[in-house]
């Protein structure tokens, strides 16, 4: 039997030549996003989730540009605005801020979502005002008419005394209004095949799957830090495909966050998402693969590797960043391999060849089969694909065609 190691072009899995170039996240934060056409809702009392501590690391900011003013003779009084709502008190990011810093927060998006030239903020704190902003762009993946702040301090005698922000607004409130609505076609079209009374996970596995089929990898695409190049372009890179992903889970009613930090040396982003009361990593970007067929033509598939995951196992191929606190994800009940049965915890070769088999006898295609242990995985590659067991379920085959993730502990085959 002729036995293939796939060769994966992916923009999205460990252990086979990632292409990550172009995210550049970490220092873009001047690529604000957030989501128009909130409905505005009265603030009311949220728990703040349950988060695990991490040491906060000393980084070089670029979100802002400072501007200090002096106050003329009469001293210029510091007031918040009156009109100020909470668009949505359980984002994710907000609920990890302090009470000043849940205010600023929301004087910056009132600031940003009525397209304000300008407002004075009720904190003389720049870090504090930086922290919201992350916060902001971490809650929100639709803010495609902006691109970072600028802030002019007050000060008196060399004391600051007020603080004013400024959004750095890449369009005028008409250009927005007319690209929102085609985004909001463009979205209408992606979300036509899932229901807001389908399962949390059915959501999450349906945004990830449709922008993933929808939407290619592209370092040279337009717009792409932001929702333009997703919806509209349909091609985009890490923050794109993150900012969108946020996007669609909100639409559906799933919490979610946008996630930065490091992934193979380079900057890159992904999602935080809540599914059933638990939280999960979900990296759609990562989802994009590609390998190369028999004709040697590259062919896109789904890959899931990346769909809703443990803390552990985002953490041996990404590295966060200290932007906000997050959570110690450690539920499985809906990891995709769970959901799906084929994750296997006891060494079973009939079910796991009966999965294999499943797909044969439909025609071919993709099967992803995970193992709770280095143990058990070693085992099946040796079983299925050096011993070729395969054989013994799958009838009349005569090569394999198969991907190993040794990080997550997944082997991929195609037929």
């Amino acid at each position: 039997m002729k036995m293939k190691r796939l060769f994966f072009q992916l923009a999205a899995a460990a252990g086979a030549g990632v292409l990550l170039a172009g995210c550049g996240l970490l220092e873009q934060y001047e690529d604000l996003k957030t989501e128009v056409k909130q409905e505005a809702k009265e603030p009311h009392k949220a728990t703040r989730p349950k988060v695990k501590a991490r040491p906060k690391e000393q980084t070089e900011s670029e979100v802002v540009i400072e501007r200090e003013t002096e106050l003329p003779t009469e001293q210029k009084e510091s007031e918040a605005p009156s009109d100020i709502h909470v668009l949505d008190p359980d984002n994710y990011a907000y609920l990890t801020l302090e009470e000043e810093e849940q205010r600023v927060y929301n004087e910056m998006l009132d600031a940003i979502i009525k397209h304000e030239e300008s407002i004075e903020v009720s904190t003389l704190d720049i870090d504090l005002m930086e922290r919201a902003y992350k916060a902001i762009s971490a809650d929100y993946g639709g803010l495609f008419w902006v691109s970072g702040y600028v802030y002019t301090q007050y000060t008196r005698n060399g004391e600051p005394e007020g603080m004013e922000f400024a959004p750095k607004y890449t369009m005028s409130y008409d250009e927005r209004e007319q690209i929102q609505k085609q985004i909001d076609a463009s979205v209408e079209e992606l979300l036509a095949g899932i229901s807001i009374t389908d399962s949390d996970y059915e959501k999450a596995k349906y945004v990830f799957e449709i922008l993933v089929q929808n939407v290619d990898y592209d370092t040279n695409a337009n717009n792409n830090q932001n929702i333009i190049s997703a919806f509209l372009n349909r091609a985009t890179v890490c923050q794109g495909y993150a900012c969108a992903t946020q996007y669609l889970m909100r639409i559906l009613g799933i919490q979610s966050a946008i996630v930065t930090g490091n992934a193979n040396g380079e900057s890159h982003a992904w999602n935080l998402v809540c599914l059933d009361g638990e939280y999960y990593y979900m990296d759609t970007t990562w989802g994009n693969s590609r390998y190369l067929d028999n004709d040697s033509q590259m062919e896109k598939y789904v890959n899931y590797n990346y769909l809703a995951i443990t803390s552990e196992e985002i953490g041996r191929t990404h590295i966060l960043d200290n932007s906000f606190l997050l959570p110690e994800c450690t539920g499985m009940k809906n990891n995709y391999f769970v959901r799906e049965n084929r994750y296997f915890s006891e060494w079973n070769p009939d079910t796991i060849g009966a999965v294999l088999a499943e797909t044969w006898k439909k025609g071919g295609g993709d099967v992803a089969v995970k193992f709770s242990s280095p143990e058990l995985y070693s085992q099946a590659l040796e079983y299925f694909i050096a011993s070729q067991h395969i054989a013994d379920y799958c009838t009349g085959i005569s090569s394999i065609n198969y991907l190993e993730d040794k990080a997550l502990l997944v082997l991929t085959f195609h037929f």
